[in-house]
């Protein structure tokens, strides 16, 4: 029991400073096919939310980001071909799971941001229902503006912030 929780722990540390270090499409933790197995997805999982329930920022990885325009849960044509590319890997890893976070920028008052947070993340688990994917493999949520990619405050960096993150997990999750 003790050395499982051992690996467990250096799973977890390896995929904190993977995320760190800014890997994510090659990340270090991946087999040598290049998939990530089922407990290095749930440890790099686990690594964002170390001991509360807010994770931290997280860039793509496997999936890609869907992004909005200001004030909009609107999916646009370029957004839509990022869910077809998401839909795919997900219809390779039948076994994953992800949950949608829906994320906002810092204008707009609390309530308004979680809202439309939640609003986003369900606009794209509509399209990824489209395309063939069960409701049984998705987690909804909003983070609001409480989990920006980019901390400052500009146009720029309020863009990267309007979107759903896709978190993959596999099977069995804590968070």
């Amino acid at each position: 029991m003790k050395r499982i929780l051992s690996s467990l722990i250096c799973l977890v540390l390896i995929a904190g400073v993977s995320l760190l270090a800014g890997c994510s499409k090659t990340a270090a933790t991946k087999k040598g096919n290049g998939e990530l197995s089922e407990a290095e997805l749930n440890a790099q999982r686990e690594g964002r939310f170390g001991e509360g329930s807010i994770p931290t920022a997280e860039g793509e990885g496997v999936f890609r980001d869907i992004h909005f325009d200001f004030d909009s849960s609107t999916i646009k044509e370029e957004a839509r071909l990022d869910a077809d590319f998401n839909a795919q890997v997900l219809k390779d890893h039948p076994t994953w799971k992800i949950t949608l976070e829906g994320h906002c920028d810092e204008r707009g008052t609390s309530e308004y941001n979680m809202a439309l947070g939640l609003s986003r993340a369900k606009a794209v688990q509509d399209v990824l229902l489209s395309f063939g994917i069960t409701q049984s493999r998705f987690d909804v949520i909003s983070y609001g503006a409480e989990v920006p990619l980019d901390p400052a405050h500009n146009e720029a960096a309020w863009a990267k912030n309007r979107r759903v993150h896709l978190s993959p997990y596999a099977s069995e999750k804590t968070h």
